[in-house]
């Protein structure tokens, strides 16, 4: 029987491919004669670039980066042929700047990895968005590929922007120049409004309620002085505005989970399978937003072949699974406990793997 085991990240505790590793040892305790194929995703969030280095390959080049509050930070650039990849959590990541004031948070270190790739010579960038610790519109990126301003300033985040007027976008898009800029994000959220990227996903970087209409009434002077329409672009609002700078730049924007299925040969690989496995931490209704185990049951249901995940905790009832287009969901909690769960990641999900082969291997 062959496998695919296509996990995301399980958030906090396992890389995607720790995940597909811990799975797949499960899984051979109790089928040590089915044949495994392993391919960790990610929907362009953290790990993104982790996840595309273990399938494709290519040379990693580390790069020293600004952090969202100044620190220095270690980050990578994938270059696969003509194409660099990069992963903006790495400069910017929750991680990264829970210790500071999100309103102060800069992206100047995304910014610096962008240059980092542009100087591999790629002729294709494809930036990941996801799990940012920011929330300035991408004004630091731009401050970093040489955008200027006569009033308020772009590299100290949104609370700096000040008497914000007008940003000066040409040096920055030189700098670009005829390089293909891809934004890979399965946000869909503007920059600023009742869905945009304050509002939306401003509580999960500490902004309070309260500071809510403060902080995108910031935004919306940011958008007044670079591009207004671009600020209403669906993707607009992803990585705290991220994808905001990256299209006033003319990147396109292509789904994160469909650009990775794509460059790791997924569908292929799933036709070739009896049985997709994916997994994440929380398999919840959210899931269908963009979210890896969405993506690979779509691309299984397109191979007719069965999908089943495995996650830290499994929030959705049997009619909502298959709404999503999962067989069956198993729980690291229900298995092992919500403590074990965290203290041993991988043996629990090791464990769960295991139980999940006695159920759908033919051995």
């Amino acid at each position: 029987m062959r496998v695919l085991v296509a996990p995301d990240k399980f958030a906090g505790t396992l890389t995607a491919v720790e995940a597909a590793e811990a799975i797949a040892a499960g899984w051979r305790r109790h089928a040590p004669g089915d044949e495994l194929d392993l391919a960790p995703m990610s929907d362009g969030g953290p790990g993104f670039v982790d996840v595309l280095h273990a399938t494709l390959g290519g040379e990693l080049l580390v790069s020293t980066v600004s952090g969202p509050h100044g620190e220095e930070v270690p980050a990578t650039v994938l270059v696969v042929g003509e194409t660099a990849y990069v992963e903006t959590a790495q400069a910017c990541g929750r991680h990264l700047a829970a210790e500071g004031d999100p309103e102060l948070a800069t992206t100047v270190g995304v910014g610096q990895l962008l240059l980092a790739a542009l100087a591999t010579g790629a002729t294709t960038v494809v930036v990941g968005l996801g799990g940012s610790g920011t929330n300035d519109g991408g004004a630091g990126l731009l401050h970093a590929l040489g955008a200027t301003t006569e009033t308020g300033r772009l590299d100290s985040g949104p609370a700096r922007f000040g008497d914000l007027v007008a940003v000066d976008l040409a040096p920055a898009r030189e700098r670009v120049g005829r390089v293909r800029l891809v934004a890979a994000s399965d946000v869909d959220n503007p920059l600023t409004g009742l869905f945009g990227a304050t509002k939306t996903y401003g509580p999960q970087k500490g902004i309070a309620e309260e500071r809510h209409l403060e902080v995108d009434g910031w935004l919306e002077r940011l958008a007044a002085a670079t591009d207004r329409r671009t600020s209403l672009q669906k993707g607009a609002g992803a990585a705290g505005g991220l994808g905001h700078a990256l299209l006033c730049l003319g990147a396109v924007r292509e789904p994160g989970i469909a650009l990775v299925a794509e460059a790791v040969g997924l569908a292929g690989r799933a036709r070739a399978a009896d049985l997709v496995v994916t997994g994440e931490g929380a398999f919840d209704f959210s899931s269908r937003s963009g979210k890896v185990p969405y993506g690979v049951a779509e691309v299984a249901a397109e191979a007719l072949r069965p999908c089943v995940a495995l996650a830290g905790q499994v929030l959705v009832g049997s009619r909502e699974m298959r709404a999503l287009g999962v067989e069956s969901a198993y729980s690291l909690v229900d298995l092992v406990g919500e403590q074990q769960a965290f203290e041993d990641p991988v043996g629990s999900l090791e464990a769960l793997g295991q139980r999940v082969a006695r159920t759908w291997s033919r051995e």
